[in-house]
């Protein structure tokens, strides 16, 4: 056997554990790690990719996953790199997803504790804030030991991010190969779906075949278990109203007559009515209103069942009446089987009518608001014809603030992994960098990010690496030369007086192209469509800087109009409880 670096092993342990790809800047301490991806890599089809920010290196392979259910790797390095990297993994953290963070440490004599070295950090410590786990690889024959139970942990139970500090002295150790052993990933981790409590699915069966107003709430948990063909077969089976959470937009296709857009009209209307509410994957977050009325029934009168994989996330915010401890996929499998047991499948329900009728109204209202033809352009103008334009097998990438409130009024979303958003931490600059990834991962599909000129600039530089990639995503900026959403909320406090929103008009096309990208400034409303086309028919890397209606904007999207909006279509009609 030949003598290998601690950086080859590391690499070799990741191969064996099937990753592809890692993002990242490497520094001097990861020079051995690096160069065994270079030499191995293209034989296993892995490979290195250079960011020009640490932070979208975790953007990246959050996205990678997402899109993916594939882990990939990032990395930095020590201190700044390390440090740099915490926004994306915070993001990941937020919305639950697998990644693993590689940071290389100072030599191990002269770390934890520190002795003054320069760019010194307690990495463990920052890291431990923003991953499920975390570990110091602390010798040279623990690293496919400590690689094997990171990826473990990503991936066990309720997924996200885990991390390794690894000392540079660590890294760069030569020893006989045959001294490590690396353990085959079918044999040092679970592979089954754990299942519900046959007697909790038979409780929750009957409930939901004698409800009258049934209503499933899906979560992002139903994408990490694989699990919408389940949810769909199981929504029409009762013929009940479908919520996804924001974060599960894509678990059905939002023109399914059973799915209602989240926080939209019908699922206000179906959220507030329902008699029992199945949620799935999901905790009843900030987003899903914490479960409450009025948004939600009383507890008194509206029976939950809710499903999930974490102990800890059952009645963490709304009280359960049942509660299943399980894989989301395996659940919803056992539940079809039970009710086909005890009843037949519905073709009609008045309360879903009702229900899909409301949904229907609130999206004719946006209908209307997206063929304003005025000039500059209205927000839902742009996001009409972006929707239009792109059709139902595009991947969205949404990223800021108002642009994303419009987008969640007027995009649509209509497959599983179609749809990325850091809607758990609500970071700014994460489009650009995700929409890479999974233009990367899915190179036949369009990728287009939806993203204010705020959330644009944060990550601008990674326009270069989109065209050292040769990955065509377009890129269209809703620019109203400020931060809009906190604009908005100065203007709702302190009447149109404003501090610290407002930019220059900076031609954002024109740093476009001096990166080497297609770009155009787009005024008019008409202009959208055919500069769309010239965009895609390019080739290249696109950012449209499209002038939105500054005033328009102000008048936030937010839950004031779509709860008029469902009030208008519940008259007469109180809230269950």
């Amino acid at each position: 056997m030949s003598r290998i670096t601690g950086g080859e092993l590391l690499v070799k342990c990741l191969l064996n554990e099937g990753i592809k790809k890692v993002f990242g800047i490497p520094g001097g301490q990861l020079t051995t790690f690096v160069d065994a991806i270079a030499r191995l890599g293209p034989k296993t089809g892995t490979e290195f990719i250079l960011t020009r920010h640490e932070s979208a290196s975790a953007n990246m392979a959050d996205a990678w996953s997402r899109v993916t259910g594939e882990l990939a790797v990032c990395t930095g390095t020590i201190g700044p790199g390390a440090s740099n990297m915490i926004a994306g993994m915070e993001t990941a953290c937020s919305d639950n997803i697998p990644v693993i963070a590689i940071t290389p440490q100072i030599h191990s004599d002269r770390s934890y504790p520190f002795k003054g070295s320069q760019q010194q950090l307690d990495q463990m410590a920052l890291y431990r804030a923003v991953t499920k786990w975390n570990a110091l690889v602390n010798r040279w024959d623990r690293i496919p030991d400590l690689v094997s139970m990171a990826v473990r942990n990503a991936l066990s139970g309720k997924p996200g991010p885990v991390h390794l500090d690894i000392p540079v002295d660590v890294l760069f150790e030569t020893r006989e190969e045959n001294e490590a052993y690396i353990i085959p990933p079918d044999r040092s981790r679970n592979r089954s779906r754990p299942y519900g409590d046959p007697e909790f699915v038979a409780e929750a069966s009957k409930l939901l075949s004698e409800a009258c107003k049934p209503v499933i709430h899906a979560g992002a948990g139903i994408l990490r278990s694989e699990a919408w063909d389940e949810l769909q077969r199981l929504a029409e089976f009762l013929h009940c109203p479908v919520v996804p959470t924001v974060g599960a937009r894509g678990v059905m296709s939002e023109e399914h007559p059973l799915c209602m857009l989240p926080a939209g009209g019908g699922a206000l209307t179906a959220g507030s009515q329902a008699d029992v509410v199945l949620a799935v994957g999901c905790t009843f977050a900030e987003l899903d209103y914490w479960g409450k009325p009025p948004f939600w029934g009383s507890p008194s009168q509206q029976k939950v069942i809710q499903i999930d994989i974490e102990p800890n996330s059952i009645g963490l915010n709304r009280e359960v009446d049942v509660p299943i401890l399980g894989d989301a996929k395996a659940v919803l499998g056992q539940l079809i089987e039970a009710l086909s047991d005890i009843s037949k499948p519905r073709s009609e329900r008045e309360f879903t009518s009702s229900v899909q009728a409301v949904e229907k109204m609130a999206r004719d209202g946006v209908e209307q608001s997206g063929s304003i033809d005025a000039k500059p352009v209205h927000p839902l103008r742009l996001i009409s014809e972006v929707r239009k334009f792109f059709g139902e097998d595009a991947i969205l990438v949404q990223d800021g603030g108002n642009t994303s409130l419009w987008a969640a009024l007027g995009a649509r979303v209509y497959k599983p992994r179609s749809f990325l958003w850091a809607g758990g931490s609500g970071h700014l600059g994460t489009g650009l960098p995700m929409a890479l990834a999974a233009k990367m991962a899915s190179p036949e599909r369009p990728v287009y990010i939806l993203h204010g000129d705020g959330s644009f600039m944060f990550s601008v530089g990674e326009l270069e690496t989109a065209v050292r990639l040769g990955l065509p995503v377009i890129d269209i900026v809703a620019n109203d030369t400020s931060f809009g959403m906190i604009k908005a909320a100065q203007d709702m406090s302190f009447e149109s007086r404003y501090c610290g929103v407002d930019f220059t008009d900076a031609r954002l096309d024109r740093i476009a192209e001096g990166f080497g990208c297609y770009a155009e400034r787009v005024v008019e409303p008409d202009e959208i469509k055919p500069a769309l086309k010239r965009a895609v028919s390019s080739g290249k890397p696109a950012v449209l800087d499209v002038l939105i209606d500054r005033a328009a904007n102000l008048s936030t999207p937010t839950l004031g109009p779509i709860v008029q909006i469902w009030l208008k279509g519940c008259e007469g009609v109180e809230p269950l409880g």
